[in-house]
């Protein structure tokens, strides 16, 4: 088994990979061509320290190699990269599959809805409301990014990722909705008594 096939795809290193895939760069360029792109919107790339981490666990697995060192007066020593052929088969092989194959994930929000009874009816009500709140705010936000887009006549391709989560946010506002609207009306009640039955082993 090759080093490539070792490693551990993540998100960053996808992207670091599909970055290079474009042309060499150095790790402090390839942080300011994903938040130029907006693609820090899905991937994290706030902490320095966990990409030029990312990027030395790609060269140890021979997906990406130094290009060049160099040094300028304005700048400290910059160490360029650029992907190999196993890093562009390792890309193009994540992609197919975080792509075409869907797994779990473990996002917050579900886990902790997994245990909303322990806040109570009106507890429940308060926080739903409180985070309806806030994806009406990132829906007017991500209306806004769209309408940016179109202005610059973006093609649909680099944009698909925005689609997405618009999409899947605004799904989940009208559940939210749902859920705050038979919890005010008290179709969806519950109390500590009701529930005890199901709590038996």
């Amino acid at each position: 088994m090759t080093a490539s096939t070792q490693f551990k795809r993540s998100p960053l290193a996808m992207a670091l990979l599909g970055i290079l895939h474009l042309e060499p760069m150095h790790p402090y360029a390839i942080q300011r061509r994903i938040k130029e792109w907006g693609k820090d919107k899905v991937v994290n790339v706030t902490q320095r320290a966990a990409l030029y981490k990312t990027i030395g666990r790609l060269q140890e697995a021979g997906l990406v190699t130094v290009r060049e060192t160099g040094r300028d007066q304005q700048y400290p020593e910059r160490t360029v990269y650029e992907i190999t052929d196993a890093g562009r088969a390792a890309c193009a092989s994540w992609l197919a599959e975080m792509i075409g194959e869907p797994r779990n994930e473990y996002p917050d929000f579900p886990a902790a809805l997994s245990f909303l009874m322990l806040l109570g009816p009106d507890g429940a009500r308060i926080e739903l409301e409180r985070r309806a709140k806030s994806v009406r705010a990132k829906l007017a936000e991500m209306d806004t990014d769209a309408a940016q887009a179109a202005a610059m006549q973006l093609p649909r391709v680099v944009m698909l990722e925005d689609e997405y989560q618009r999409a899947v946010t605004e799904a989940e506002l009208r559940w939210l909705d749902s859920v705050i609207a038979d919890l005010a009306a008290g179709t969806l009640t519950w109390s500590r008594e009701s529930l005890l039955p199901y709590q038996q082993p």
